[in-house]
């Protein structure tokens, strides 16, 4: 997408000049203990968290926003699969947000089809939380079906308002449980997430 990429070591504290941090997906530590739990204390971690509470930008994906929310920097929390089990499938998304770097760009009448993988994905909130979440317009997406409808029967692990992401009250932090960069390029036959990268790039450069 022509950006300019630097590779940030977990163990290092230096951001290289980044201006957009991303925390990937992955087992940090081996989801020991909860998943994300012991990789904030990570050095890096500092440095980021530093960076976000200064505006600077930040997404975690899966993993990456379980990092997140363990570290205060997101709300909420990521509990096990309400099925306990690990799911690895494509689910579909309804972009909510019309504030949100990662959506302003989507068609709001349109589902993203993303992949999945996460044993610990159900998005977890106390009522006050999720109330301020709606009314800050912070939920990023809903997991919905083919047309686009919010159902429990599209929700694949139990999250609280079907949320899949949410970003911060500043809109400068963001997470999400699906995985756009594994369906960004042709050749994998799925550029939905191409789109939402699209839309960050266009708000947040």
């Amino acid at each position: 997408m022509g950006q300019d990429v630097v590779e940030l070591w977990h163990k290092d504290t230096d951001l290289k000049g980044a201006q957009f941090i991303v925390l990937p997906g992955g087992f940090s530590y081996g989801d020991y203990l909860r998943s994300g739990a012991i990789a904030k204390f990570s050095p890096i971690m500092e440095s980021v968290i530093a960076h976000a509470n200064n505006g600077g930008y930040v997404m975690g994906i899966c993993n990456g926003f379980q990092i997140l929310t363990e570290s205060g920097l997101l709300e909420g929390a990521l509990l096990h699969n309400d099925s306990q089990k690990f799911i690895c499938k494509n689910v579909f998304l309804k972009p909510m947000s019309k504030s949100a770097a990662p959506t302003q760009e989507l068609d709001a009448n349109k589902t993203y089809q993303i992949p999945i993988a996460h044993g610990e994905g159900r998005y977890y909130a106390d009522e006050a939380t999720l109330a301020s979440l709606q009314a800050n317009d912070q939920i990023l997406f809903a997991y919905c079906d083919a047309e686009g409808h919010i159902a429990q029967e599209s929700n694949p692990n139990g999250s609280l308002l079907h949320i899949a992401g949410i970003t911060n009250k500043n809109k400068n932090v963001f997470g999400m449980m699906p995985h756009p960069e594994r369906a960004a390029d042709k050749h994998l036959n799925n550029i939905d997430g191409l789109h939402i990268f699209e839309s960050i790039l266009a708000h947040c450069s």
